[in-house]
């Protein structure tokens, strides 16, 4: 029969291939009935104005999509040159013209015509609310300076802000469980279903100047200080979040530092057991307490000069990084430290930004347990200078002196901390990226602000409808069956008229 049907088609190739038009026409004219022409993307641009750097995320998504939950991507990250926005308190204008470079870049990406309908944020955080402690003033200056650069470009400018520390982490929460998709989930069949509460994820954020933990207990939250009340598709979430001002990598650095001036027998010298041995540097008691972060002795000189000496020694290092925080709690209270309210930690976590960048760094954030990271740590503290410098020679020298202490800082924070401990500890999962898209703050910003997440949970997914997918289905097996009849036909008939000239 696979000969007959072989030769038939041979025989009478344009009566097949018209009927296979035929069917092709009829399958593509279905879906496309009641569907709309292809829509354009649309674009969303968020500022992270961090305390250490300053970072713009360009996101695009499908237009037809915007309030039925559209499917985000990440087009282009685009770092700031220098430091982040509160550097700049004495010099406004260069906080505003530091962000042009990647506002260019923007321009290049996003087209022309869609360019000022395109929403543009700037979210500003611990660096930001410490400088607005400082002088007021000067944090007022810079975000002025911020905002008329942006407004020079023709964008739908929606406000440059100072985010609280329990917004930073809601929205932190909010991106990480979106890109996940624990939030809502698109069946096969196009209806939304909620996935169980117990699939959504925590957050722990480490930054320059502060540190975020979000998660959704399984107690009722004891403090309202730390809660914050979320509505996502018809789903309200009360999620515990707390923010620890000073607890980011880079103060809690000059903390240390500054504990170990002030701990130390010589005005002049400091130990550094956190710093590779053999490694030596100058600082000036100006630049060490130049934070409303790091407290001063009643009588420091500004122009003292510090000689820091690293001594490389791990168990010093943990004690002295230790002693910055305050664990007790108080009597019939749970918190995480410094007397702060926070139930016991439940659920699988993403760590990202500094505490995954640190751990990274020593090859330690793909689920090894906790012994294996302990020891990990342990031997590269003990490392002098010398050879840290032979085994990273591309490295950074300021990352790689502070590789230890960081690591370190970053095990304390979440183990004694936030309360993590052998078991839990591989419920954290180390990520920088999900889906391709950079997690933090700013993805759930945007959707936030721009409504992309309804509080009502879209009927079904924009595109082709299912009527119209089952219609499809209908019509291809028809056309099939039809199609081998014809050439079965057609076969038949050829052999009937051989079998009768013979």
């Amino acid at each position: 029969m696979q000969t007959c049907l072989l030769r038939a088609v041979g025989w009478s190739s344009a009566a097949v291939l018209g009927v296979l038009g035929v069917a092709v026409f009829l399958l593509v004219l279905t879906p496309v009935k009641d569907a709309a022409l292809p829509m354009r993307n649309k674009y969303g641009l968020v500022f992270d104005a961090g305390s250490t750097h300053t970072a713009l995320y360009i996101y695009r998504w499908p237009a037809d999509k915007e309030n039925g939950t559209g499917i985000i991507s990440q087009v282009e990250a685009c770092t700031v040159s220098g430091p982040g926005i509160s550097s700049y308190a004495d010099d406004p204008a260069g906080a505003g013209t530091s962000l042009k470079p990647c506002l260019d870049k923007a321009m290049e990406i996003v087209p022309a015509e869609q360019q000022r309908e395109t929403p543009t944020y700037l979210g500003a955080t611990a660096g930001m609310r410490l400088l607005r402690e400082q002088n007021s003033t000067k944090a007022e200056q810079v975000f002025a300076e911020v905002a008329k650069a942006i407004g020079e470009y023709p964008v739908d400018f929606r406000g440059a802000r100072i985010l609280t520390g329990n917004e930073e982490g809601s929205f932190s929460w909010i991106t990480v469980n979106y890109l996940l998709e624990t939030l809502v989930k698109c069946s096969f069949t196009g209806k939304w279903t909620h996935p169980p509460a117990e699939d959504v994820v925590g957050a722990l954020d480490l930054s320059g100047a502060s540190t975020q933990i979000a998660f959704l207990p399984g107690t009722t939250i004891g403090d309202s200080r730390t809660r914050a009340l979320l509505r996502l598709y018809r789903t309200s979430y009360s999620i515990y979040t707390h923010s620890y001002l000073c607890y980011g990598q880079k103060q809690a650095l000059k903390m240390l530092m500054a504990a170990l001036h002030q701990g130390s027998s010589s005005p002049q010298q400091i130990s550094h057991p956190c710093y590779p041995k053999g490694y030596q540097e100058n600082i000036t008691t100006a630049d060490l307490y130049d934070s409303p972060c790091v407290h001063a002795p009643s009588t420091p000189s500004p122009a003292q000069v510090l000689t820091v000496t690293g001594t490389g020694d791990p168990a010093a290092c943990s004690t002295a990084i230790q002693k910055l925080f305050n664990f007790t709690c108080g009597a019939n209270r749970t918190c995480g430290f410094n007397g702060v309210y926070q139930p016991p930690v439940r659920g699988q976590f993403f760590a990202f930004s500094g505490l995954y960048h640190n751990l990274h760094f020593l090859n330690v954030t793909g689920g090894q347990p906790l012994s294996l990271v302990n020891a990990t740590i342990g031997q590269f503290c003990t490392s002098s200078w010398e050879k840290v410098q032979k085994e990273f020679p591309t490295t950074n020298r300021t990352h790689l002196r502070d590789a230890c202490a960081a690591s370190s800082y970053a095990l304390t924070l979440l183990l004694q901390g936030y309360k993590f401990n052998h078991t839990t500890w591989l419920n954290i999962h180390f990520a920088w990226q999900v889906a391709n898209i950079d997690v933090g703050w700013t993805l759930g910003y945007m959707l936030i602000l721009t409504n992309m997440i309804p509080l009502e949970t879209p009927q079904r997914v924009t595109g082709l409808q299912r009527s119209n997918w089952i219609a499809a289905t209908v019509l291809l097996a028809i056309m099939l069956i039809l199609i081998f009849c014809l050439l079965t036909v057609i076969c038949c008939q050829k052999n009937s008229s051989g079998y009768e000239s013979l």
